[in-house]
């Protein structure tokens, strides 16, 4: 029996990585000679289903299929950034005994496994059944690139940090020396103790990663090359194929297909905000965003609001459920009333927005994000300035990539008082705005070649779109 080329997606089960990983099947879905099995845990299915159109745009490819498993987690967690550990912990446990059996006993026989780089799981599953593995780490390459130098950083004893000066330089990340301080490393890197599970469980990413036949990437040459370079001393076979979510638009573009806004979010999307946004001056209004994972405190929260109205700037603000620690919903915090005053004047504030097209649309003038890698890269390709906020993980690297090497942006993390918020968004939306918007116009014409005929992240997919059909990795 002939081979068909079959592969199966399993993204850690939080929205950044489901988004990234369903933007690569689709886009491996335009090649009818390549199967596509793309499986999800119960929960982010549901979710899916609830809130996008993601049954309908995918039945139209008889080559993909959705498959489930539990995430071994009670119903009631919130899955949020506070509960990462136990999210991967259940993935583990309860969905990756499941996940083996898949492979081993699908009827299509599996050719490649795709699966996000916190799986370390999947190099044993993957030697047992003898077919290649690929991980796709969905953070940002500089992100991965200090966590595979913890080990160094432990042995130089540069972590855990000796006293409390946050500004301290670091230097055992090679290509980083001058640039990263003690506070732009990954949020874990605070710990006070080696022993913490999250320092161990990167660790153990860092040794399984370099065992998969590739690595794949959501980034381009022109944004990374530097971190590319020193990656691929340990993985060479990388595939640098973003950004995804405009390679996806310009194959679509390519074959004269439909490509309208195509949501993969895990939150039911309130489209009024984007009549509001007609209504406003070009380049006006500032997008504030924590993301789907970040919290913030009842204090933190009124200090961003005063920030936010005493800089006078148009805004349009996500107050995603959930995210105030200790509120199911965020309207029950007593709103001063000059907040709602201001608010009501010059604000619009929404649960969820459809976030691809607010940053593409014209009123948008800076964003004030958590430095997620898909918010960092969708600003990028929009040429929308950054004010950045980290919560946790890679976003730390990212803030101090966006303020100090690629100059698109301010980073304030570690701070929120509604002096420096007023003043940095003053900064960004005023006194340094064609500065700014100039610099991040460049990045976003670089973005835009790099998907286009011919450019770096068009022919790594070339490369990996036909490496899977023709099982040569």
């Amino acid at each position: 029996m002939e081979l068909i080329p079959h592969v199966l997606i399993f993204p850690l089960p939080l929205q950044g990585p489901v988004n990234c990983m369903l933007k690569l099947a689709q886009l491996f879905c335009l090649h009818q000679e390549i199967h596509v099995t793309f499986l999800n845990t119960e929960h982010i299915q549901q979710r899916l289903l609830n809130f996008t159109d993601i049954q309908i745009r995918f039945e139209k490819y008889p080559n993909f299929k959705f498959t489930t498993v539990p995430d071994g987690l009670p119903e009631d967690n919130p899955r949020n950034g506070e509960q990462i550990r136990k999210i991967i912990e259940g993935v583990e446990e309860v969905s990756s005994p499941l996940f083996r059996e898949m492979v081993i006993n699908c009827e299509k026989p599996v050719t490649c496994l795709i699966v996000d780089g916190i799986f370390t799981f999947a190099v044993d599953i993957a030697k047992e059944v003898g077919i290649p593995l690929l991980y796709f780490d969905t953070i940002s390459p500089c992100g991965l690139w200090t966590y595979l130098a913890v080990p160094k950083l432990i042995e130089a004893g540069e972590i855990p940090f000796q006293g409390n000066d946050l500004d301290a330089l670091v230097n055992s990340v090679p290509g980083m020396e001058g640039i990263m301080r003690r506070r732009d490393l990954p949020s874990f890197c605070r710990a006070p103790d080696l022993n913490s599970p999250i320092i161990q469980l990167v660790i153990k990413e860092g040794k399984h990663i370099v065992q998969a036949q590739g690595l794949i990437l959501n980034t381009f040459e022109g944004l990374e090359g530097p971190i590319l370079s020193q990656l691929r001393a340990h993985c060479p076979n990388i595939y640098a194929i973003g950004p995804l979510h405009i390679q996806m638009k310009a194959k679509l573009a390519s074959q004269c297909l439909p490509n309208t806004a195509m949501s993969n979010s895990l939150w039911k999307e309130d489209m009024s905000c984007m009549d509001w946004l007609d209504k406003q001056p070009k380049r006006s209004v500032l997008f504030v965003s924590i993301g789907s994972l970040a919290t913030m405190s009842k204090a933190q929260f009124l200090e961003f609001w005063y920030g936010l109205v005493n800089s006078k700037t148009r805004f349009l603000w996500v107050q995603r459920p959930g995210s105030i620690i200790g509120l199911e919903e965020n309207n029950n915090i007593n709103v001063p009333i000059e907040l709602s005053e201001s608010t009501k004047e010059r604000g619009c504030i929404v649960s969820w927005a459809p976030q691809e097209e607010v940053l593409a649309h014209p009123s948008i003038g800076g964003f004030l994000t958590h430095s997620g890698w898909n918010s960092t890269l969708e600003s990028i390709v929009d040429g929308v300035p950054m004010i950045c906020w980290p919560y946790f993980v890679d976003q730390q690297v990212n803030s101090r990539y966006v303020g100090e090497v690629w100059k698109l942006g301010l980073d304030m993390k570690d701070v929120c008082d509604r002096a420096t918020i007023e003043r940095m968004v003053r900064e960004v939306m005023e006194l340094r705005k064609i500065e700014f918007l100039g610099r991040a116009k460049h990045m976003s014409k670089l973005a835009i070649a790099s998907v286009s005929d011919g450019g770096s992240s068009y022919q790594d997919l070339d490369r990996l779109i036909e490496d899977i059909r023709l099982m040569k990795i």
